[in-house]
């Protein structure tokens, strides 16, 4: 199967594939959070955050995204942490991020150098790119954190992951993804999917279940 024409030609102009392909999962990706958003009624981190983290697991090993999962919780339990140890001290919202960020740049260089020590390959070498977005994964916690406490705050991680996890098995298929290199002009319909879960007005899925009793006696 051949792809289409204008992939052949930003490939042939030196775009890498790679790239293409993910630039064209991008608005699947933001379509598939704000679909979880407005009718299954998960929340998330917004759309950014679920979106770039989903790009972070594709940047692991194909066979190792085990590791970002592990990445990722370490960033959340770090960032839970350096709330009670920085408590004490009454500091304003940027030192306290900065210093978070850079307990976790510390605890992620250990966990490299766990990987190396063990010969765990996929995740001594892993690059600086999906590092960094796991890294800033942290302002946003600690921002809900100190806003609305440690329960919210596991709560939309929790939500975030599986909405990236979804994401990754999305972006990670290669038929969803050959699909797009042959059919690039169906990424075009995320602009009337987004219009229509734009317009949603019905009940969510979790409200559904959180509402079930009042439901089921009318």
């Amino acid at each position: 199967m051949e792809y289409h024409p204008f992939i052949q030609f930003a490939a042939g102009e030196g775009v890498p594939m790679q790239t293409i392909a993910l630039l064209l999962m991008l608005p699947l990706v933001a379509t598939l959070v704000a679909f979880f958003r407005q009718v299954v009624g998960i929340k998330a981190f917004g759309i950014y955050t679920p979106s770039i983290v989903t790009f972070a697991f594709v940047a692991f090993d194909p066979k190792g995204f085990k590791y970002g999962i592990g990445i990722f919780l370490a960033v959340i339990f770090v960032g839970m942490v350096s709330r009670y140890i920085l408590k004490p001290f009454r500091l304003l919202y940027l030192p306290r991020v900065a210093i978070t960020l850079s307990l976790i740049s510390f605890v992620m260089f250990a966990i490299l150098i766990f990987g190396g020590y063990f010969q765990r390959t996929g995740l001594a070498a892993v690059s600086i790119f999906p590092l960094l977005i796991m890294i800033t994964l942290a302002e946003k916690f600690v921002a809900v954190q100190i806003e609305k406490g440690n329960r919210v705050a596991l709560l939309l991680a929790g939500e975030t992951l599986v909405i990236s996890l979804v994401g990754y098995a999305l972006v990670s298929s290669s038929a969803v993804t050959l699909t797009m290199l042959v059919y690039p002009w169906l990424v075009l319909l995320a602009i009337p999917v987004n219009i229509m879960l734009g317009k949603w007005t019905g009940l969510r899925l979790v409200e559904y279940v959180r509402f079930y009793k009042i439901l089921s006696k009318k």
